[in-house]
């Protein structure tokens, strides 16, 4: 099965070098990967010590961003070493104060392990949410370095629970410990011998209330939703953009945010052909011309997660595709978030349907009843808001329970 599995893993980033000569993102993937060795050589202490955290993409790194800034904080000399497997967590994040070294991790074939364990050296390796690498996992284990996964989730459908998962079973026995968010992983795993495992809940919960009080003042976005129902639409793409600007077209009385999840100049473009009210993007705005418009494109990183304060709704992309985007990150507003049809990976977007401050779409026949509810319904509105940021704080605190497992002092 191993050989099976590293031919996998090398098919695969074959086909990462072949789409990189016309795709952007598995372009950076590639150059970010050639570098990883000489970054590794140049920077990192030859007497290792790490605590290595990786993150898969941006999503993984916010839920164990709260874990890296307490052992930083507890620890100030502690080093860490945060690694991404996608360009969007690495290109965001790549300059991250809190991290002594941050590069890409190599493709899981075995010279690549070995190269970057005996460079790094770790003393440690927490893995965020998903990542379940085989041969990483089966040398931490070889080498004695102590591995944990936090903020885990488990399905059915995952290969772990197949009659043909033996090697994926066996390799999660490679972890010390499994802090996971639920308990019916814990129960899941049960089923297949693995019981180094607790229920701590999801630290995503945790970032999106600090971010909430880190949040930028945004004179300009303040300035244009000043007493106007606002509808902010974060993350999103094109299938979710003819539904919600379909609907701003025909409602002069609710303005609109876009945060497109790309933002390269074509889907902009595309963005602009659809609107038939008065738009202006965000670097081109000033408080003189943003009271002329209706609608702003933000046309640049970094702002979303301050600007859900502004509305009075929020839209989450990515449900007509592989998956919605951050649903807490507007939710820990207390306003009300409306998200596509792919939502079933998502526990935190099913529990808030099951709340009433989470509500799915499958396409117009759904949004337009709703937004006009939320239009013409105050108490209904309010109500769904209250419920969608109770419902983080309720789930916050997953941070501080496995801290106390893991670094008891702190």
């Amino acid at each position: 099965m191993n050989i099976l599995y590293n031919f996998g893993i090398y098919t695969y980033k074959q086909l990462v070098n072949i789409a990189s000569l016309r795709n952007p993102k598995a372009r950076k993937m590639r150059q970010g990967h050639k570098r990883v060795f000489d970054y590794l050589k140049q920077n990192a202490d030859p007497q290792g010590g790490y605590i290595w955290i990786h993150a898969s993409s941006l999503g993984e790194f916010e839920q164990g961003r709260p874990i890296i800034e307490a052992i930083k904080k507890g620890y100030p000399e502690q080093k860490i070493a945060v690694t991404f497997f996608s360009p969007s967590g690495y290109e965001v994040r790549k300059n991250y104060p809190k991290a002594d070294l941050i590069c890409y991790l190599p493709f899981d074939l075995p010279n690549n392990v070995n190269r970057f364990l005996d460079l790094l050296k770790p003393r440690q390796a927490i893995f965020i949410k998903y990542e379940f690498w085989g041969n990483y996992l089966n040398a931490l284990a070889d080498r004695g370095i102590p591995t944990y996964i936090i903020s885990a989730i488990f399905r059915p459908s995952q290969v772990f629970f197949k009659p043909y998962g033996g090697y994926f079973r066996k390799i999660l026995q490679n972890f010390e410990h499994l802090y996971v968010q639920d308990e019916k992983s814990k129960e899941l795993l049960k089923t297949i011998g693995i019981t180094q495992v607790s229920v701590t809940g999801d630290t995503r919960f945790d970032r999106v209330l600090e971010i909430r009080r880190q949040a930028k003042e945004l004179p300009l976005i303040e300035q244009f939703s000043k007493d106007k129902f606002t509808l902010i639409a974060g993350s999103s793409w094109p299938k979710d953009e003819e539904i919600f600007i379909d609907y701003f077209n025909r409602h002069p009385e609710i303005k609109l945010i876009i945060a497109p999840h790309e933002i390269h100049e074509e889907h902009i473009e595309a963005i602009l052909s659809r609107l038939n009210r008065p738009v202006i993007r965000y670097t081109q705005a000033d408080e003189n011309n943003i009271s002329n418009a209706d609608c702003i494109i933000i046309d640049c990183f970094g702002l979303l997660s301050s600007i859900y304060r502004y509305g009075q709704v929020a839209y989450i992309g990515g449900g007509f595709g592989a998956g919605i985007h951050n649903v807490p990150e507007a939710a820990v507003y207390g306003i009300p978030v409306i998200f596509g049809p792919n939502f079933k990976k998502f526990k935190e977007a099913k529990e808030l349907i099951a709340v009433g401050g989470g509500f799915n779409i499958s396409g117009n026949k759904d949004f337009v009843p709703l937004m006009d509810r939320f239009l013409k319904d105050e108490k209904f509105l309010s109500e769904a808001g209250n419920i969608a940021g109770q419902y983080i704080q309720n789930n916050s605190g997953a941070s501080k329970k496995i801290l106390k497992e893991l670094y008891p002092e702190i």
